[in-house]
């Protein structure tokens, strides 16, 4: 029997097509990198943006000044710091601060940040200070430098008498003694324009009990 006849063409048969898997560009590893350190940097860019103005300006010395002199802006500079706290920045006089009538209470040295304490006004460089020894349950717990208060007596069966009326408080320790009504607190009171001859006797009412400071309003 004959072989039957093969059917030619001009026509390949088709071939399948080979099927290939590809990876998602977003699981390469080197994408994710990629796209890792643009979020990072992005990140810190951010923040340093954020905090670049975060800085304080204050006054330092220009050259040494001495104890005793009257400070201008001739002895000082700016400078921009970033403090740790509003409370260590608020230890510097501030660059905006008036200057007029400052005076050095101790040397300062050049390059140094001009500190509250070694500066002030001409006339609270010439006033009076007086020490006190308060109870700590007979003043505000949060007094501080530079408010003004009332110092009062509370003489035994007494009534209460007034001994000075919107005075600075120059400075103040933190609390001394064991706790309760043993613990005493030490407060410097500036005594500008008041009359020193008066003093003598107000001292001697003051020896007769316990002084109480009352707090103007800030």
């Amino acid at each position: 029997m004959a072989d039957s006849p093969v059917l030619r063409s001009g026509f390949a048969a088709p071939s399948t097509p080979t099927l290939r898997t590809r990876r998602a560009r977003w699981k390469d590893g080197r994408l994710l990198l990629g796209v890792l350190l643009v979020a990072i940097t992005a990140l810190a860019g951010a923040k340093l943006l954020s905090t670049a103005d975060d800085t304080t300006a204050v006054w330092a010395a220009k050259r040494d000044i001495p104890l005793g002199v009257t400070i201008t802006s001739e002895d000082l500079t700016t400078m921009n710091v970033r403090f740790t706290s509003d409370e260590a920045a608020g230890q510097y006089v501030a660059a905006d601060a008036d200057l007029k009538g400052l005076v050095s209470i101790r040397a300062i040295s050049k390059g140094e940040f001009v500190p509250r304490q070694a500066a002030t006004t001409k006339t609270d460089s010439e006033r009076t200070e007086l020490p006190l020894s308060i109870a700590a349950g007979r003043l505000p717990s949060d007094t501080a430098v530079g408010d003004h208060v009332d110092v009062w007596v509370v003489p035994k069966d007494q009534p209460a008498a007034q001994l000075w009326t919107k005075v600075r408080v120059v400075q103040i320790d933190a609390v001394k003694g064991v706790s309760g009504s043993s613990a005493r607190r030490q407060l410097l009171i500036g005594l500008e324009g008041k009359d020193p001859n008066q003093l003598p006797k107000t001292l001697a009412l003051l020896n007769t009990g316990e002084p109480v400071v009352v707090r103007r309003g800030r």
